[in-house]
């Protein structure tokens, strides 16, 4: 796995990127990876916002394709996990199995997903302290 921070837009965004390979070993070093990053959010906060990036990336192991990446997004009030992978599939809500999605929605201020033409991006919204 390869961490990367990317150049920031401006002085309020902050944008970190993990690469993540195709294990689901690599879950476990998603959370911990997430979980230093976020360590100045209060406790309940920052479990949340771990508990979200495992399971969109537990997501895109199981249901997409490589190449895959995670990212927190921060900026004072406001994060919001991404996660990339190969597949062309729509991301959905299931009526059986974990219901992943469906409850990433619940903790979350908006989730919802963006397609590329080499995949797609599901991503999720965290109102965090200022």
């Amino acid at each position: 796995m390869t961490t990367h921070q990317l150049p920031r837009s401006d002085d309020q965004l902050r944008v970190v990127a993990l690469e993540v390979a195709d294990d689901l070993g690599d879950v476990a070093t998603v959370r911990a990876w997430a979980d230093r990053l976020l360590a100045d959010l209060p406790d309940d906060r920052r479990r949340v916002a771990v508990w979200v990036a495992e399971e969109l990336v537990t997501n895109a192991l199981l249901h997409g394709e490589p190449p895959r990446q995670v990212r927190l997004l921060r900026r004072p009030g406001w994060l919001c996990v991404e996660v990339d992978d190969g597949c062309l599939d729509t991301a959905c809500v299931r009526r059986s199995g974990g219901g992943g999605l469906r409850a990433v929605a619940a903790v979350s201020v908006t989730w919802g997903q963006w397609q590329r033409s080499t995949g797609k991006t599901v991503w999720a919204e965290i109102v965090t302290p200022v």
